[in-house]
């Protein structure tokens, strides 16, 4: 069984990566946990939970995702294909002298820590999943649903298909955007249900940002930390996040061998319950028992929005510490 040791100072490092380079942000020593963020965030979206798993005796990596941040950023749509991403997760594990890690992920990295562990179980021994459930390969065509989605209006993921679109929308003010949007989706400062939907786009010209509340931050981002992600894509532009959502299609096909595959691996589900990725997707959490036949635990946080670790950092460090510590791990682990 682990020890925990005392916290060290964020190592920042690169990594070589199918993606070319890999961005890491590390913490601690002992077993090693990979932190995997979502759009449209960054490593910095861990900086809460670094030094807590840290402190309690892991070594936490959080990378920027090919196309954030410091990590390379591919030219071509094809190379945001969900395959590309596990790869670059198996690569760093391996350049990191381990040979297994719990994975760890919020928002599309929860699809990807998902994805990771399904293609990879001799790899990525448990799983932890924070906003989006967990639900297995297959069904329609993701853009034929989402399509479909909305009657009137336009849903966001659809709004996101055609490059260049969104980014000429969110790339002449950067920080603007990304502080409405965040609003948008945390407890104390999204639109009310009287309000319109902010997932949704007027067909006839509309932006997303129409239905951004403003006025303040929610209580969780300060304008410091609103400073570090717009200085983030302000440097890298928008695309090679929003490429994510434009290989969903591509997924699809890749995935198809594994259409109604479970993750086996013990794992671990975290929502919030004010979050439209966990009340959209309820029949995915329902579904658990045969989709995560190894779930330890699934928790909805009562009045908590989408942006979980931020806006709820010592209750969700708490369950990620109790999730990590029940698990079973290697006698000598590398440091």
């Amino acid at each position: 069984m682990h020890q925990p040791t005392p916290s060290a100072d964020l190592r920042h490092h690169t990594i070589e990566a199918p993606a070319g380079r890999l961005h890491l942000v590390e913490q601690g020593t002992g077993p090693l946990v990979v932190l995997v963020h979502g759009f449209p965030e960054s490593w910095y979206s861990w900086r809460r939970q670094l030094p807590a798993l840290a402190a309690a005796g892991y070594r936490a990596v959080a990378l920027d995702v090919r196309g954030y941040g410091r990590s390379s950023k591919p030219a071509a749509t094809e190379a945001y294909r969900m395959l590309a991403l596990v790869e670059d997760n198996v690569a760093l594990v391996r350049a990191l002298g381990e040979e297994t890690a719990v994975i760890i992920g919020h928002d599309w990295g929860s699809n990807i820590a998902a994805t990771s562990a399904l293609l990879h179980s001799e790899v990525f021994r448990a799983v932890g999943l924070l906003s989006v459930p967990y639900a297995p390969p297959g069904g329609p065509r993701p853009t034929d649903v989402f399509a479909q989605l909305g009657g009137d209006e336009e849903f966001y993921v659809s709004y996101f298909q055609e490059p260049g679109r969104a980014e000429a929308e969110i790339e002449p003010d950067v920080r603007g955007w990304l502080a409405g949007f965040y609003a948008a989706l945390s407890a104390d400062t999204m639109p009310t249900q009287a309000e319109s939907d902010p997932h949704f786009v007027n067909r006839t010209g509309g932006q997303l940002r129409d239905r951004f509340p403003g006025g303040r931050l929610p209580s969780w981002l300060t304008e410091g930390d609103l400073d570090v992600y717009a200085g983030e894509f302000e440097r890298t532009g928008m695309t090679g996040a929003l490429n994510r959502y434009r290989n969903m299609d591509r997924d699809w096909e890749d995935l198809a061998p594994y259409s109604g595959a479970p993750v086996k691996q013990p794992s671990l589900f975290i929502g919030g319950g004010l979050d439209s990725s966990t009340t959209w997707m309820a029949d995915a959490i329902n579904a658990y028992p045969a989709t995560l036949p190894g779930l330890a635990d699934s928790h909805v946080l009562d009045g908590c929005g989408h942006w979980l670790q931020q806006e709820r950092p010592d209750e969700v460090n708490r369950l990620l510490i109790d999730w990590l510590d029940s698990l079973t791990w290697p006698e000598s682990p590398k440091v």
